[in-house]
């Protein structure tokens, strides 16, 4: 699926869209450059979702807990500051990944070796004026 987001008030558009398309995977991979939206496409998802917390980038506690109106975790990791896939597992990433909740992991890539067999990939590009362009695909 591609979605183009022009602007910010399209943001809750798009969060229902891939939450339509992906909402039977629960780990979800957020991929793109520093600054191309990856934490507000993550908040606005939680806020469809109802997550009645504050969603904010969990650059430096690695991992978010973030509770819906129903009482279902949702966690939320940054793993920018990881320095090696041995700090994931420090944190009880796995435990995160099996537990059948949303994990929403933005820079998945420095944890390659320790994504689930089965995933939902949300690419994020930006472009020059601005303009956001989500890519996502399943991967089984």
């Amino acid at each position: 699926m591609i979605l183009h987001l022009d602007h910010l008030d399209e943001l809750d558009t798009v969060a229902r869209q891939l939450l339509a398309d992906g909402r039977q995977q629960s780990v979800w991979l957020f991929e793109g450059d520093m600054g191309a939206g990856k934490t507000t496409i993550i908040k606005a998802i939680c806020q469809t979702l109802g997550v009645v917390s504050i969603v904010q980038s969990p650059t430096f506690s690695i991992v978010n807990e973030y509770t819906t109106h129903e009482g279902h975790s949702v966690y939320h990791f940054d793993c920018y500051r990881l320095r090696n896939e041995a700090e994931a597992l420090d944190i009880g990433i796995e435990e995160y990944l099996d537990s059948g909740n949303f994990c929403f992991i933005e820079w998945p890539e420095r944890i390659t070796s320790l994504w689930p067999a089965s995933y939902y990939q949300v690419h994020i590009s930006a472009d020059e004026d601005g303009r956001r362009t989500v890519e996502t695909k399943f991967v089984d």
